[in-house]
């Protein structure tokens, strides 16, 4: 989900429009920033890939254009509060759950719905409709947009030896449509090498707890997008 404090508004002639500013930093919690060189620049040029990559898809985008090395302008979309976490691969939690292995290849892909931050912060689509976070009419939009963006970006990295084991969509509505508005950076891509791949060099994507990972890991992705 995009933080409100790296969302800003442009002058009066672009009232319907605003900017997302990536930061050279992370953050590991909410007392930790982990400061790395570029980083905005590189996050900004991944998801500005990816956006033009699914447009190209007829997926809704609240995204126009990149604005500047590490901005990106948006239609003045009003985000909703909730993230669709799309599971190719069984993470740590689903894995104890159903006693199956770490990793494991799903048949198919894992829907689950975030609000907030918190360990505990899963909802069922009953609880987003319940307390009018988001329409019946609105989450089956949602719905098919994230089934489309999971299988857009499953096979453009598929053809590139890597698996897309998790993936987070965040949403906004503008002028009553529904819009796909979150980046498309380390935070919200978690890839693993398919089993043909030498591993020596591998990231974990759930374990980006310094600069030097972050760094490597951004790297990898940017240099996909740059290939």
């Amino acid at each position: 989900m995009i933080s409100q404090q790296f969302i800003k508004n442009l002058p009066f002639d672009s009232q319907n429009y605003q900017l997302v500013e990536y930061p050279d930093f992370f953050t590991i919690n909410p007392d930790k920033k982990v400061k790395v060189k570029d980083l905005g620049q590189k996050f900004a040029t991944i998801s500005s890939f990816f956006y033009d990559y699914l447009r190209e898809y007829h997926i809704p985008c609240a995204y126009i254009k990149k604005h500047e090395k590490n901005s990106l302008m948006f239609v003045k979309f009003q985000q909703l509060t909730f993230v669709v976490k799309i599971l190719n691969s069984a993470d740590k939690r689903t894995a104890k759950l159903f006693s199956i292995k770490e990793g494991a290849n799903l048949s198919l892909p894992i829907f689950e719905y975030h609000v907030g931050n918190s360990k505990n912060s899963m909802v069922s689509e009953s609880h987003l409709i319940s307390f009018d976070l988001c329409s019946n009419d609105d989450l089956k939009i949602i719905n098919r947009i994230c089934s489309k963006v999971n299988a857009v970006l499953k096979s453009f990295f598929e053809r590139r030896n890597e698996i897309i084991g998790e993936l987070t969509c965040s949403f906004g509505k503008f002028e009553s449509k529904i819009y796909l508005i979150d980046d498309f950076t380390p935070l919200s891509l978690k890839l693993f090498p398919n089993e043909e791949m030498n591993t020596n060099n591998w990231v974990n994507p759930y374990n980006l707890s310094t600069s030097s990972m972050m760094r490597k890991y951004t790297d990898h992705l940017y240099n996909i997008t740059s290939s």
